[in-house]
């Protein structure tokens, strides 16, 4: 198959779209959809950054949350649910799995006994900072085709957007 090397699937996508509708302004859709195929290939990435650590990409989410709060790696159980965007009762799930691996403990809150605190175990700081290692290097070689300037760039703008996005969320708007 000989494809012009500066298209990709969303040209072919919103080419064929053109051709069905062409009144129809697709500009934007030429952003979102690549964003949404990108989030794909990157939780893709992700998956086999973190295969070698037996380590799923929620479990790395709960265990790096705990991580990056420094000593002593601990929050309670409603912070760090509230924290990955999640229900309590989907949390329990979750911190039974990796408590049972050994990569959290439960302890009883020194201000409030009736409050439970999830903190990370030593193996669990390990595995967090060795799956950090090699995530970081994944995304490294992900926008290794952009220079310095270009990746800030870029970055810049995703922010600009997520902000949007976060504003329009936080006024219970779908969208901004």
């Amino acid at each position: 198959m000989n494809e012009d090397t500066q298209t990709d699937r969303v040209d072919r996508v919103l080419a064929e779209w053109q051709a069905e509708c062409p009144d129809l302004d697709l500009t934007a859709s030429a952003v979102t959809l690549r964003l949404v195929l990108l989030g794909r290939y990157i939780e893709q990435q992700a998956k086999a950054s973190f295969a070698p650590f037996d380590v799923q990409p929620w479990e790395f989410d709960v265990l790096a949350t705990l991580r990056r709060k420094g000593a002593p790696y601990e929050l309670s159980a409603g912070e760090l649910a509230r924290s990955v965007i999640m229900t309590c009762s989907g949390m329990t799930h979750r911190l039974d799995r990796l408590q049972a691996r050994g990569l959290v403990e439960r302890v009883a809150s020194p201000s409030d006994r009736r409050q439970v605190m999830v903190r990370l175990t030593p193996a669990g700081v390990d595995l967090v900072d060795r799956a950090l290692q090699r995530r970081a290097e994944s995304a490294r070689q992900l926008v290794a085709i952009f220079s310095e300037h270009e990746t800030g760039r870029l970055a810049g703008d995703l922010r600009r957007l997520l902000q949007a996005m976060e504003r329009a969320e936080a006024d219970g708007d779908p969208g901004p």
